[in-house]
């Protein structure tokens, strides 16, 4: 297989941010929780990349661990929204160049304020998607801060 260079690798070397890339291509997972299986890493840190539109249709960017569910309140409340529901999936392209299952938080078309749960506070390194079906990146999350201006909080279901 040909090495693939995603643009989100390219934006990574370009800010001379260290990763590490995965390919799980072929393996058959569809959800997060299968890619961490294929990837043979810990679910609670490998991350996906949720899309979120508020009432007065502003964007807001969420990355949870993979097995975890979005809060909308809680995800609302970190910004400072009243609330805030998932974006359709038809939104999803146009809005951020990016298809369902692909979605990084680097790259998109515009930057959309971003919030990481906070459990990545925990791990040296978090896995999430390196903005292609198949492609994983790890970075630490002090680095993913560099490319991309995110907070953190708590963001998911009790």
């Amino acid at each position: 297989m040909s090495e693939v260079k995603t643009n989100v690798m390219r934006i990574l070397e370009k800010q001379k941010i260290p990763y590490k890339h995965y390919c799980y291509e072929g393996t058959g997972a569809v959800n997060g929780v299968e890619v961490a299986a294929a990837l043979n890493e810990d679910a609670n840190r490998v991350f996906k990349t949720l899309v979120t539109v508020s009432k007065s249709r502003h964007y807001y960017v969420f990355m949870i661990p993979v097995a975890e569910e979005l809060n909308l309140k809680k995800a609302a409340a970190a910004v400072k929204e009243k609330d805030v529901e998932m974006l359709k999936q038809k939104e999803l392209l146009p809005l951020t160049g990016y298809i369902h299952g692909g979605c990084s938080p680097i790259g998109m078309k515009k930057q959309f304020p971003t919030v990481v749960h906070a459990s990545a506070q925990d791990y040296e390194t978090i896995i999430y998607s390196a903005g292609k079906v198949g492609y994983q990146v790890e970075t630490s999350l002090a680095d993913l801060q560099k490319v991309i201006n995110c907070a953190t909080a708590d963001i998911i279901m009790p």
